[in-house]
C-alpha cells in the first residue's frame, strides 16, 4: 500500500476517463482486489456537428474538438451491478429550464409551512412525540410504510444545519426506532432519510428527515447489498465491505476518519455521491456526516441532496448480517432552480450517467476533512 502523500499525489494528476490506466499502475495485490470488484470499460463516441453550430459548441463546451471525440468510461461493480457511466462533457450541457432564484429561496428559507409549529399542525405517532435538543418527531401523514415517521428540525432552514442537529437528528432516530419496535416486534430494519429541497423528492422546504422500521427483510436495494456480500465472502474469503474500502483507498478515493470509513464513489448513482461505513451507529458518525455535508454545501456547490442511513436489523435475525456495515449514501441531486430532473430512463431502468470525476470530488473533500 502506498504512503498517504503518495495518494495525495496520485489523486491529483488523477482523472476517471483515465483510470483504466490509474488501475494498471497499481501494486498487483491492490490490482486484484479492485478487478475482483469492479470492471472498468472505456468506449469513444464520435460526431459530425453541422457548420452552423460550431460557435454555439465553442459557447458550451469550450471548443469544437471537445465534442468531435468524446471518451466515456463504464465503471460495473461485479457483485451489485451498481454501474455508472462517466463523461466530463455531460456536466456542459446547457441547462435553461430555471425558475427566479429570488421566488425558490424566499419559500426554502423564510415562507411558513406546517413544520413551523409541529405540535399543532402535524401528527404525532401512537407512542407519541420523542423530543430532542434541536428536533422533534412526528408521524408521517401519507406512510408508505406501517412505521414511518418524522424528524422535524427546529431550524426552518433547510441548509443552516449544525454539528448538534445533526447529532441530535440521529440520536433521535435511534429512540424512534426502539419506541416502534416495542410496539411492533416484528418491525425491526431501520432507515433513516433525509431530503433535502425540491429535486430531492422533499415537499416541504423546512429541514426534516425520515425514519421507517420495516418488517420481513431490509428494503430490497439494502437487502440485494446484504446477499452480495455475503457471496463475495463466500468466494473470496474478505468482507466485501472491506475490500471495497480498499479498493477506493488503493486510488486515493477512500479515507479514515476517526473510525468513519469514508469514499468518493467509483458507482455513484448520481452527482458526487459519498458513501460512508461504520461498524456502528454513534455520535461520531453523526459528526462524520455532518462534517461531510458542510464540505458537499460549502465547496462542491451542493443544494438538494438525498442522504440514507441503513443499518442492520435491530435486533438478532435467522439472516447472517455479520460483517455488514451501517451504511450512509448521500449524493448531490443538482440546481433545485433548474426544471430539468437529473434521473431520465438510464438512470431508471439501465445505468447510471454521472458528469462528476470522483477524483475531483475525493480532492475537494480530502482538502475539507483532512487540511491538504
Amino acid at each position: 500500500m502506498v504512503d498517504r502523500g503518495s495518494l495525495n499525489q496520485v489523486l491529483q494528476q488523477s482523472a476517471i476517463v483515465d483510470l483504466l490506466d490509474i488501475i494498471g499502475g497499481l501494486p498487483p495485490e491492490d490490482r486484484d482486489r479492485f478487478l475482483r470488484l469492479f470492471q472498468v470499460e472505456a468506449s469513444l463516441g464520435h460526431l459530425v456537428p453541422p457548420e452552423h453550430m460550431n460557435r454555439w459548441i465553442d459557447r458550451y463546451f469550450g471548443s469544437l474538438e471537445r465534442v468531435l471525440t468524446q471518451k466515456v468510461v463504464k465503471v460495473t461493480n461485479r457483485e451489485t451491478f451498481e454501474e455508472t457511466l462517466f463523461n466530463e462533457l455531460r456536466s456542459r450541457r446547457p441547462l435553461e429550464a430555471r425558475i427566479p432564484a429570488e421566488f425558490a429561496n424566499e419559500i426554502a428559507k423564510t415562507a411558513p409551512d406546517p413544520f413551523c409549529e409541529p405540535e399543532t399542525n402535524t401528527p404525532a405517532d401512537t407512542f407519541g412525540r420523542i423530543r430532542g435538543r434541536h428536533t422533534i418527531t412526528a408521524s408521517n401523514i401519507a406512510k408508505y410504510d406501517g412505521h414511518h415517521g418524522v424528524i422535524i428540525f427546529d431550524e426552518h432552514d433547510p441548509l443552516a444545519f449544525s454539528r448538534e442537529l445533526v447529532v441530535d437528528a440521529v440520536r433521535v432516530a435511534q429512540e424512534w426506532y426502539a419506541r416502534s419496535h416495542a410496539e411492533d416486534a416484528a418491525a425491526i430494519y431501520p432507515l433513516f432519510m433525509w431530503n433535502c429541497l425540491w429535486k430531492s423528492g422533499a415537499s416541504i422546504p423546512h429541514g426534516h428527515a425520515q425514519v421507517s422500521l420495516t418488517r420481513g427483510h431490509h428494503y430490497g436495494k439494502i437487502e440485494l447489498q446484504r446477499q452480495a456480500a455475503r457471496r463475495y465472502q463466500r468466494t473470496y474469503g474478505h468482507p466485501y465491505f472491506d475490500d471495497l474500502f480498499l479498493a477506493h483507498q488503493s486510488l486515493g478515493l477512500g479515507r479514515d476518519l476517526g473510525g468513519v470509513r469514508v469514499m468518493a464513489s467509483l458507482t455513484p448513482l448520481k452527482e458526487k455521491e459519498i458513501v460512508l461505513l461504520t461498524d456502528r451507529m454513534s455520535d461520531d458518525l453523526a459528526v462524520a456526516i455532518f462534517r461531510v455535508l458542510q464540505c458537499m454545501v460549502e465547496s462542491l456547490n451542493v443544494v438538494s441532496f438525498n442522504l440514507v442511513i441503513a443499518q442492520p436489523p435491530v435486533v438478532e435475525t435467522e439472516d447472517d448480517w455479520s460483517n455488514i456495515p451501517v451504511i450512509v449514501r448521500i449524493v448531490d441531486r443538482g440546481d433545485p432552480l433548474n426544471r430539468t430532473s437529473d434521473f431520465g430512463a438510464m438512470e431508471l431502468y439501465a445505468a447510471s450517467v454521472v458528469s462528476s470525476d470522483p477524483f475531483r470530488v475525493a480532492e475537494v473533500l480530502w482538502s475539507n476533512l483532512f487540511g491538504r
